[in-house]
């Protein structure tokens, strides 16, 4: 269990110095950077990365959501069949998260 903690500790510092990274190359290309011309308007680049993230990091926590729901469900089935259809709310909560983070994503992309 202890390595699983210390892996996700990895993924998650390893995910925010690649978001620092593209905020500061962004930066560095608006502001003219070393070559001396910029970039005067990024900000469809600005909407992609969004959606993406806003796609990427929904689909994480659905993915989260799923992995700790699902095996609940299955065990409660086992315990008493008649609660399926609760057990399915449960899961499909999880997966709507991926759902609303990919709808977030078109509506942005909708307007660029």
């Amino acid at each position: 269990m202890k390595s699983r903690k210390t892996f996700g500790r990895i993924l998650c510092s390893m995910g925010l110095f690649g978001i620092l990274a593209s905020v500061l190359a962004i930066n560095a290309f608006a502001s003219g950077g070393s070559s001396g011309g910029g970039i005067a308007d990024f900000g469809p680049g600005m909407a992609y990365i969004g959606a993406a993230l806003s796609t990427g990091i929904a689909a994480i926590g659905g993915g989260i959501a799923v992995g700790a729901g699902a095996p609940a469900a299955i065990g409660a089935l086992t315990e008493d069949p008649k609660s399926f259809g609760k057990a399915l709310i449960f899961v499909a909560l999880g997966e709507g998260i991926a759902l609303y983070g990919m709808l977030i994503s078109i509506l942005i992309l909708n307007k660029v």
